[in-house]
């Protein structure tokens, strides 16, 4: 009989440092996959995780197969991604934006969960499941619209209740030999979801729009991130390099313990709840 090991928590004295770096101070919020565990959608890198080798971009481009794989099981878990709803963690950062203490969020994930909880200034540094463009001709099309066409393109296709579903919005399929790929109905050019593959570099636009914000901020906070993609990471040298106290949120190691200001070894929805709680009191 296994017996459960109790999850980590942040002390009421690792909450009160938190807040006095903080406190008083403008800060950028930078979120990784362990922001939305509580709201059912696994991590890559956390505890328990799964081993897996997401597709990357070079074998999404190089064969009818390889798309196929991908968007039957990309399709899949749109749908249990559009089903997740915010979890307590991402409706405290929009809370904390609604009373000016949050300058902005920038995530690593493409779930849309921060847009969903009412966080207005978000920066979608991986892209998002919900937007799917023609690498062509660049038209771009809602998801849902691609999903209708998917699913009535592969009426075969099963949508069971529960499907196993990774960070990338992708799921694990078998037997797609002959799921029909939909196409742009503009020019028939490949399309793609608006999200960053593995193996393919975040647009220079968006790390843009998230060095910005670090720049505008006064502190930096990571929550749920292991910063083990290297956009992340240069995010906190920028942040270290303009001397900006640095709180770190996760779960296990990360590659930017040694330079935060404080690492907090715990779960984010509630460290957020609790910290909120000091930092507007």
């Amino acid at each position: 009989m296994s017996t459960l090991v109790p999850r980590p928590t942040a002390t009421a004295e690792q909450l009160d440092a938190a807040a006095e770096l903080l406190s008083g101070r403008s800060i950028a919020v930078l979120t990784g996959a362990g922001m939305s565990t509580d709201s059912g959608i696994p991590d890559y890198r956390g505890e328990g995780a799964p081993k897996r080798s997401p597709m990357t971009y070079q074998q999404f481009l190089s064969g009818p197969e390889f798309r196929q794989r991908y968007w039957a099981g990309s399709h899949l878990g749109w749908r249990a991604f559009d089903a997740a709803r915010p979890n307590r963690g991402h409706y405290v950062l929009a809370e904390l934006e609604a009373a000016g203490i949050v300058n902005g969020v920038i995530t690593q994930n493409v779930d849309g969960l921060h847009l969903k909880a009412g966080s207005r200034h978000v920066v979608d540094l991986h892209g998002t499941v919900d937007l799917v463009r023609c690498l062509v001709c660049g038209q771009t099309y809602a998801r849902e619209s691609i999903a209708d066409r998917i699913e009535a393109a592969n009426p075969w296709l099963e949508r069971p209740e529960s499907v196993v579903i990774n960070p990338d919005g992708d799921a694990e399929v078998v037997g797609v030999e002959d799921f029909t790929v939909p196409e742009c109905t503009v020019c028939g050019g490949m399309l793609k979801p608006e999200v960053v593959f593995f193996g393919e570099f975040v647009p220079v636009e968006k790390f843009a729009e998230a060095s910005a914000l670090v720049q505008r901020a006064d502190a930096l906070l990571i929550a749920g991130s292991s910063l083990a993609v290297n956009s992340g990471v240069r995010l906190l040298d920028l942040a270290r390099r303009r001397k900006l106290p640095v709180v770190l949120v996760n779960r296990g190691p990360t590659k930017g313990d040694a330079k935060a200001d404080l690492k907090l070894d715990a779960g984010t929805s509630e460290t957020l709840e609790a910290l909120a709680s000091r930092l507007a009191g």
